[in-house]
């Protein structure tokens, strides 16, 4: 189909509608591209605000038929000829060889489909990764999270995989790299500490890292999708809990603070916070992608496409917003450079393209922090106070799941997909949830020792008794983003299943019982969460804690809690979770996930400042997969406050099966 179908048209004609049929079907490819969430059609006011039922039918067949187009990303692993192509590609433009990251222009955990182009090219799906591809050889590099599924879904032959850090992409470089030879780079994907990196190991190699003017994987992908358009609504005061001007003013504060003019903000949750809208350009995250400069006097230049910005969009953002496509940030970029205005940017996420460019321009760079990483971070009352309403109403959801989870897995029939769809429609019941924050991890068995494993046809597994089962879920309110994982069992769980969840379980409870003084990071607290089960020779390779957005991101910087370090000390008002786990390869995962808000800790005769956390997520942990006498009385403690807690929350919000499950699931565990 070439442009927009004879009933469509003849519908908009009908209601006094009369658009160009070439830029309609150029505005609905776009729509389609974009993923549709589970909030409704809000994408039809993009085409016509006033739409009735009929036209927003036609509307919606003629989305459902064009999102149909085959793009080439679900197949895994890719075709050998793809890599080929590559390879004769590189050939033609004398490159030796080519990075291809799991990236976009706005470096987020979240990439568009036209952006997927490393699971185009080898079929890997996680959220981070890395392929080099040289003439003779090509490897991917990933991090602990995805050691199995990467030899699940990339053919191993053709792009030998390495983990991150024991590999790392620079040392591989140095050592294969071609001497005199050319390792191209997407300047839009690399940024600007990873660009230095880079060409510093070919250097090492006696090569060149060079940038390329178009991306060599785009022009031998055939049905590559175009940029998606989804709706930017506003975000109201009663969800911020603070305007648009009023942070605008503040970060400009900030900016001018640094020494710099101006502010090149390039991370779309940074953008959509400052902004005080929402978006859905890409999956489970209400992001609109776009750049961004932040004046020294508040005033910001969007650069964002206005085909997806409604009319009451425009209204909300006012006159200290101006909106500019695109491909017009070049051109303003160089206009800085002859006013002489001095211009940040977070060297660590902004693409080197933006910096070159500045540069070239005459532009002194100030490198530093996103100004509005921290600020963002940092939820305010109004936030903090919807985050707990989410996280109640999600905590029934949840709740509601976990007592028919008992009920049906007795029949050792349930497979995980159905658990996942479950889960999903009581979310859903609530008449509040906009999207998943993730798509849903749904293992049994083996499939949990799989940390980002997610269910299809081909791979899930039946919920079978004597095993564990892992649900890793979340979902996005206009007033907060919620992620919790519980580890199941299914019948019966043997001695060595209960030794090592109650071993997550006290390091979950360390850390949710931590105080400490002010200025503390969350690396310095890592080990309190691992402590128990390096006791026992054990340990996990992820993260125990990661912030998390209001109505944003489920993976929010700048703080964490991980042995990486990290120099962000955690703050009151940051919400970060907490999820120890252990993984047995081919046997069963464990997680236990709750989120938590920093707080001020009131505690008599201190010397200083002290932080704690607040305990956000409200669902039972499972009693049958405790071994007691690995817990201390003051473990049981918090275990018996946190599972009252949840029956006192949780418990009206249920229905009545469901609150007698509730009952004997958050009995008390008797203090020794």
């Amino acid at each position: 189909m070439t442009s927009a179908p004879d009933d469509v048209l003849e519908l908009l004609r009908q209601r006094g509608r009369h658009p160009d049929p070439s830029a309609l079907d150029a505005l609905m490819r776009g729509v389609a591209a974009a993923p549709e969430g589970l909030a409704g059609p809000e994408w039809i006011e993009l085409i016509d605000p006033r739409a009735d039922a009929e036209l927003t039918k036609a509307l919606t067949a003629w989305r459902a038929e064009l999102a149909m187009a085959d793009d080439g990303l679900d197949a895994a692993p890719a075709p050998a000829s793809r890599l080929a192509a590559l390879r004769a590609e590189l050939k033609r433009r004398d490159l030796a060889g080519f990075v291809v990251p799991r990236a976009d222009e706005h470096q987020g955990e979240y990439v568009p489909r036209r952006s997927q182009r490393l699971a185009w090219l080898t079929g890997f799906s996680g959220s981070a990764g890395l392929a080099i591809v040289l003439a003779d050889r090509a490897a991917i590099f990933i991090d602990g999270r995805y050691t199995l599924a990467v030899r699940g879904q990339v053919d191993t032959d053709a792009f030998v995989p390495h983990q991150i850090p024991e590999q790392s992409p620079e040392t591989w470089i140095a050592e294969h790299l071609p001497k005199g030879g050319k390792l191209g780079f997407d300047p839009w994907l690399q940024t600007v500490d990873g660009h230095e990196r880079f060409a510093r190991a070919c250097q090492r190699a006696g090569a060149e890292f060079v940038p390329v003017d178009s991306n060599p994987v785009d022009a031998v992908w055939p049905d590559r999708p175009p940029a998606p358009l989804a709706p930017v609504l506003p975000h109201p005061d009663e969800f911020a809990g603070e305007s648009s001007a009023v942070k605008r003013t503040r970060i400009a504060g900030t900016v001018k603070s640094k020494g710099a003019d101006v502010a090149l903000i390039t991370a779309p949750d940074s953008i959509a916070w400052l902004l005080n809208v929402r978006g859905g350009d890409v999956p489970r995250t209400p992001f609109a992608l776009g750049f961004a400069l932040l004046h020294g006097d508040g005033h910001v230049d969007l650069f964002m496409d206005r085909r997806k910005l409604p009319d009451r969009t425009l209204a909300w953002l006012g006159n200290a917003v101006t909106l500019a496509p695109p491909d017009e940030l070049g051109a303003v970029l160089d206009m800085l450079g002859k006013v002489g205005k001095r211009v940040l940017i977070e060297s660590a996420t902004a693409p080197v393209w933006a910096a070159t460019r500045l540069q070239a321009a005459g532009v002194a760079l100030v490198r530093d922090a996103d100004p509005v990483a921290l600020p963002k971070a940092c939820k305010n009352a109004v936030e903090l106070e919807g985050i707990r309403r989410a996280h109640r109403r999600d905590g029934a959801a949840v709740s509601g799941f976990l007592g028919w989870l008992g009920r049906e897995s007795k029949g050792g029939k349930l497979r995980e997909i159905e658990a996942s769809d479950r889960l999903q429609a009581l979310r859903q019941q609530t008449g509040k949830l906009r999207d998943l924050s993730f798509d849903t991890i749904s293992g049994a068995g083996p499939n949990g020792a799989i940390v980002h494993y997610r269910a299809s046809e081909a791979s899930q597994r039946t919920l079978e008794p004597g095993s564990l089962y892992l649900v890793d879920s979340g979902g996005q309110y206009r007033d907060g983003t919620t992620d919790i994982t519980r580890t199941v069992a299914i019948g019966t769980p043997s001695p060595e299943m209960r030794d090592r969840f109650t071993r997550v379980l006290k390091g979950h409870i360390a850390l949710a019982m931590a105080r400490f003084p002010a200025g503390t990071t969350g690396s310095q607290l890592d080990a309190l969460a691992r402590y128990a089960l390096w006791q026992a020779g054990l340990d996990y390779d992820h993260g125990t804690g990661h912030g998390v957005g209001a109505y944003l991101s489920v993976h929010e910087g700048p703080h964490r809690i991980s042995k990486m370090p990290n120099n962000v000390a955690l703050q009151p008002g940051m919400i970060v979770s907490n999820e120890p786990g252990y993984y047995k390869t081919d046997a069963y995962g464990i997680r236990i996930e709750n989120l938590v808000a920093v707080r001020e800790a009131k505690i008599d005769g201190a010397d200083r400042r002290y932080l704690e956390f607040e305990t956000l997520t409200l669902a039972p942990i499972d009693l049958a997969c405790i071994e007691p006498g690995l817990l201390t009385d003051a473990e049981r403690q918090w275990l018996n406050d946190y599972h009252r807690r949840v029956r006192e929350t949780v418990g009206p919000e249920v229905d009545e099966a469901t609150r007698a499950w509730l009952a004997e699931a958050t009995r008390a565990v008797a203090l020794r």
